[in-house]
């Protein structure tokens, strides 16, 4: 336990304006690309303009999809999810030239908080490789006993610094913003599904690990 405690409208407040912040890029083109093709009339620029309609709307949706399961309720308190569906979730938003994901999650209904956590800790995963790389999620004893790894490898891997304090649940200053949430919602979930949280990182590799206290765990990085 720890003495930091974010109020619980502070924290659907803050989740709020996060995925305010996934989606309003995307969007954004979408508006630009439709007034492009209301107002232009050289075909070579409606057809770029077509073109990035189409993929920001993907985008959107993809990030939408994402969200409803990794922030939202996904059913009634104590709902399993199925893996299945995290999986597509995770490829329609990861899938891209720079990134590749290694889903190794067997297809079964697993508790949504321990579902929640998978994508949460996929997102931290992704952060660590901007310049892209491989995203590695396995999941063992899915069923009984969960132990979730995701590891990030990619050119100059790095976690950011505050990222374990608010993993820990204990943010410097004692203060949270939009951009630090994520994080600190992650740790959320993983006490919530009794789960410790680890991290480690080498050259060029970040691994995110969440398992039973009395499972081992990870060397802090």
């Amino acid at each position: 336990m720890t003495d930091f405690a974010l109020g619980p409208l502070d924290l659907a407040a803050l989740l709020c304006s996060r995925v305010c912040h996934d989606v309003i890029s995307p969007v954004g083109a979408i508006v630009n690309g439709l007034e492009v093709l209301d107002e232009e009339k050289d075909a070579e620029m409606r057809g770029f303009a077509l073109d990035l309609v189409k993929k920001s709307a993907r985008t959107a949706s993809a990030r939408l999809q994402f969200s409803r399961l990794a922030f939202g309720a996904a059913g009634s308190a104590g709902a399993a999810i199925d893996t299945g569906d995290a999986e597509q979730v995770a490829r329609g938003l990861f899938a891209d030239e720079r990134t590749r994901l290694e889903w190794d999650v067997p297809r079964v209904l697993m508790p949504k908080d321990k579902v929640k956590l998978v994508l949460n800790l996929c997102l931290i995963a992704a952060a660590a490789i901007p310049r892209g790389g491989i995203i590695s999620v396995k999941v063992s004893g899915a069923e009984t006993i969960t132990r979730i790894e995701v590891e990030a490898k990619g050119a100059n891997a790095r976690l950011a610094s505050h990222v374990p304090q608010l993993l820990a649940g204990t943010p410097d200053d004692d203060r949270i913003d939009a951009q630090g949430i994520q994080a600190y919602y992650t740790g959320l979930i993983a006490r919530a599904a009794k789960l410790t949280l680890n991290v480690a990182a080498s050259a060029d590799l970040v691994r995110l690990e969440a398992c039973p206290a009395t499972a081992g765990a990870l060397a802090s990085a």
